[in-house]
């Protein structure tokens, strides 16, 4: 964790690092099961029409060609409803954020997510953040180079001068050190050296 005092910027990924959903329902991996039962098998590509696109579910369905009924589509609009309204920040999000602020410090958020999920993460935030880069926007997912590039210009920031931290050491830690970004893994289940296991960790490395 080299340099750490140059820091320009910290990016949080969302879902998992600022907040959680308490009411689980994944109403997109269910169309992908309706389609498995329609015989159209699982893709690698799926997640990719999910997360680089703004797709509704019917608008995904359409594209995937997967046939739902009146009743299937609304149980699954009632699915990502409650989903959403179910969205809760973790608790330390708020003071971590506002203390980065006061520092002079950029903060920007970076997510793998279909596009109902972006504004009830940025409906939620009582603050404004400098940049917020979603994979459904841009077309490009984490850990795709692509992504942290948008990142970097939307911050106007070199990669060494950004800290990103999340819960994925593959989308969150890897791929942006591999960009050349500096990284920091997420874990609240464990304290264990390298990581942190609050966002407030964060307020001992920049």
């Amino acid at each position: 964790m080299d340099g750490l005092e140059k820091t320009r910027a910290v990016v949080f990924d969302v879902y998992g690092t600022l907040v959680s959903i308490r009411d689980k329902r994944m109403p997109f991996a269910k169309l992908l099961q309706i389609g498995e039962a329609q015989g159209r098998p699982r893709t690698s590509a799926d997640r990719r029409v999910l997360m680089a696109s703004s797709f509704t579910l019917a608008q995904a369905a359409a594209f995937l060609k997967i046939d739902l009924t009146a009743a299937e589509l609304n149980s699954l609009e009632a699915d990502l409803n409650a989903e959403l309204e179910s969205i809760t920040l973790f608790p330390e999000v708020i003071p971590t954020i506002r203390s980065l602020q006061s520092r002079g410090i950029k903060v920007g958020i970076c997510s793998n997510l279909a596009a109902a999920y972006a504004s009830p993460v940025q409906a939620i935030l009582p603050m404004d953040l400098n940049a917020y880069v979603w994979s459904f926007q841009i077309g490009a997912l984490k850990p795709e180079p692509a992504i942290y590039k948008h990142v970097c210009d939307a911050l106007d920031c070199e990669p060494h001068q950004i800290l990103m931290t999340g819960d994925s050491l593959k989308a969150d830690v890897d791929g942006p050190k591999i960009f050349g970004m500096r990284s920091i893994l997420l874990n609240r289940n464990v304290d264990k050296k390298g990581q942190i296991s609050s966002l407030t960790g964060l307020l001992d490395l920049v």
